[in-house]
């Protein structure tokens, strides 16, 4: 391949490989660079811990994506012709709350629902209510997501013409600590749906979060917290044959440092080696909007971009623990015996509140009012040698510890705490069961990748302020920016962060759209191959 193509894509995570590959299956020549040594971004399988075992380094659930009609009519052929295929765990999550009783969810509806009545029958009917109201809504928030910003009709209006609209207008609005604390009176299902809720790194008693209480329950109600086999890498690469066998290329260890203008266009990029490479069509980058704008001079952008930039909130730090080990954890509390791929603790509602609080606070969180522990291998043991088993711990905390000690001195010891506080309720978790361990701090997720700034793997805040047309600055919500043939993708554009592909096929629309063509034809092109 030349160093002149149709399209540059500056990043390879999931969301530019889709945009990417729509583009190639329209006919365009791209070329896709990444700074990683392999591709996928956030959708990633590694070996952290030795020869067999694979890690999903950030994602592990993929339940969102199976929304997106890049896998719901499978568009580009990722489930029919390249492998790609995901498993359904039941139960879908098994969390231990605060008095040491514990609360597990199912795919049978029933059976979750009986979990709801032992600790409150008005609780029980509440749920079975919601799960059952917001199926009724769930096509329109799939069609928002999946839809660029100003090319369908905006969720506000389509939500005006459901039958009950009141209410979800205002859940919308809401804080979803709000939506749990109204809705249910159990302290215990408070406590299990704040779990859930804070599953997107989000502070539940931010404004515009009300969904939350109930979407993501929903969401595994209907497909569990679906996972990939394989690993989460297996999604990026399913994309990257499909890529490639359209013409496509990816080239990693490729460092973008600089996007190369001519008057007001962008026509390229510069790497860190000095390499150029131009597009006769445009420029497609993932690369996080705090570092792109960098990248052209400041008299590049206009001052809607720079304001919008300037005080966009890059959300909250992530900290995981990973763990290989000769076990599989098995919580052990006097309700229950029980093992899950996504399980977890947590605090009552107030604490998961404070904990979000303390964390926009500034503040370094010692306890542990939140913690997700994910073991994959219980459903599919291709990630680890036979008998053993790939864990991992993630919480939120601060970007850097408040004591003013470096990382490197803190992390195990927060990591200690953490194991302390599962090996109480999970004895198999013991020393002697774990066999290697890896520590991520916020800035060690940040150095494995630069679009994580400050360690925040979701792109930023979904709160009101960045939703929608307004993510990543107002008036630059539909995937272009104000320099032209310059698009962005990614978490930093709508919806957000997580394993959707929607800001991935939503920019393959906007910008074939540009070019006088349409996703559905190209689609529909090779549904009649």
């Amino acid at each position: 391949m030349s160093e002149t193509v149709d399209f540059v894509i500056a990043g390879g995570g999931h969301n530019s490989l889709i945009t990417a590959t729509y583009l190639a299956r329209a006919g365009y020549e791209c070329l896709v660079l990444d700074a990683r040594s392999i591709p996928g971004g956030g959708a990633a399988s590694e070996e952290l811990l030795g020869p067999g075992y694979s890690f999903d380094s950030c994602s592990t659930g993929h339940t969102l994506i199976q929304a997106n009609p890049l896998l719901a009519d499978d568009e580009l052929g990722l489930l029919s012709d390249y492998g790609l295929t995901y498993d359904m765990p039941d139960p879908i999550a098994h969390v231990v709350l605060p008095d040491g009783s514990s609360f597990t969810s199912w795919l049978d509806l029933d059976r979750t629902v009986e979990q709801f009545a032992r600790h409150s029958r008005a609780d029980a009917e509440t749920y079975r209510r919601m799960i059952t109201d917001y199926g009724e809504i769930s096509g329109l928030l799939r069609d928002a997501n999946f839809t660029p910003p100003g090319y369908g009709t905006p969720l506000p209006a389509a939500l005006e013409a459901h039958p009950r609209a009141g209410r979800w207008l205002r859940r919308r609005m809401m804080t979803a600590a709000d939506v749990i604390d109204r809705e249910f009176e159990s302290r215990h299902v408070k406590a299990y749906l704040a779990w859930q809720a804070f599953q997107t790194a989000q502070p539940i008693d931010a404004g515009g979060t009300g969904m939350l209480a109930i979407s993501i329950q929903a969401g595994r109600q209907k497909r569990s917290w679906t996972i990939p086999r394989g690993g989460s890498g297996s999604l990026t690469a399913a994309l990257v044959r499909a890529f490639e066998d359209l013409g496509g290329v990816v080239v990693c260890d490729t460092t973008v440092t600089e996007l190369v203008l001519e008057g007001d266009r962008c026509v390229g990029v510069r790497t860190a080696s000095g390499e150029v490479y131009r597009a006769r069509e445009g420029v497609v980058s993932t690369i996080h909007v705090k570092h792109l704008t960098e990248m052209a001079p400041t008299e590049a952008w206009d001052d809607d971009w720079l304001y919008g930039i300037s005080t966009y909130d890059l959300g909250l730090s992530a900290f995981a623990v990973y763990l290989a080990t000769d076990a599989a954890p098995v919580f052990e509390t006097e309700d229950a015996s029980q093992s899950a791929v996504s399980a977890g603790t947590v605090g009552w509602l107030e604490d998961v509140v404070q904990y979000g609080r303390d964390l926009k606070d500034g503040k370094f969180v010692t306890g542990v009012p939140w913690l997700l522990v994910a073991t994959p291998t219980l459903v599919d043991p291709s990630r680890a040698p036979e008998g053993h088993h790939t864990v991992k711990l993630l919480s939120m905390q601060r970007p850097d510890p408040d004591d003013g000690r470096p990382w490197e001195e803190v992390k195990e010891e927060h990591a200690q705490r953490q194991l302390a506080h599962v090996r109480r309720l999970v004895p198999n978790l013991a020393e002697e069961h774990v066999l290697s361990r890896l520590v991520k701090s916020p800035r060690d997720i940040e150095k494995g990748n630069p679009h994580m700034v400050d360690g925040s793997f979701h792109g930023g805040e979904r709160g009101i302020a960045q939703i929608g047309a307004l993510r990543p600055a107002p008036r630059w919500g539909q995937h272009r920016t104000p320099i032209r043939g310059l698009y962005q993708t990614g978490a930093t554009t709508h919806p957000g962060g997580s394993i959707t592909g929607a800001p991935g096929r939503n920019a393959a629309q906007v910008i074939l759209d540009d070019r006088g063509s349409k996703l559905a034809d190209v689609v529909a092109a090779r549904a009649g191959a």
